[in-house]
């Protein structure tokens, strides 16, 4: 089913496709610091799916994995609710937002404490098909 037969679409698709073709998938509360995250975002930024796939497997950071069943995920979505073809799919939007922050203590000499923040993200992957007409996204 296309976007434009859709009864009901919800805020969140709106604001990330509007009536663009496309699909997403997101995680929340992932546990790593945005900071870390946003490199590996960078990477697939942009990137037709094969590409951003082969990149997230061999990417050392473990984070790479959250974002490859993402893309797998979105591109699955894209798949089955959109009806587009999987190699024709780009990376077109990832974003890291950060999540809430759990703090934690840690004893220190004399009785005195060092607070330990455990961040958490959010993490978006949108995959948009191929605009063929401008002759590719970059």
């Amino acid at each position: 089913m296309s976007a434009q037969t859709r009864e009901q679409v919800s805020a969140r698709r709106e604001r990330l496709l509007g009536d663009q073709p496309g699909a997403f998938a997101v995680a929340r509360f992932v546990r790593v610091t945005p900071q870390k995250a946003r490199r590996v975002a960078d990477l697939i930024r942009g990137a037709q799916v094969d590409e951003a796939v082969a990149t997230l497997q061999f990417a050392p950071q473990a984070v790479a994995q959250n974002f490859l069943k993402l893309v797998e995920s979105a591109v699955a979505n894209a798949e089955t609710t959109e009806d587009l073809d999987a190699a024709d799919l780009v990376v077109s939007v990832v974003t890291v937002d950060e999540g809430p922050t759990m703090k934690r203590w840690r004893p220190r000499a004399k009785g005195a404490a060092n607070r330990i923040l455990k961040r958490t993200s959010h993490l978006t992957v949108v995959v948009t098909p191929v605009d063929t007409t401008k002759g590719g996204t970059r």
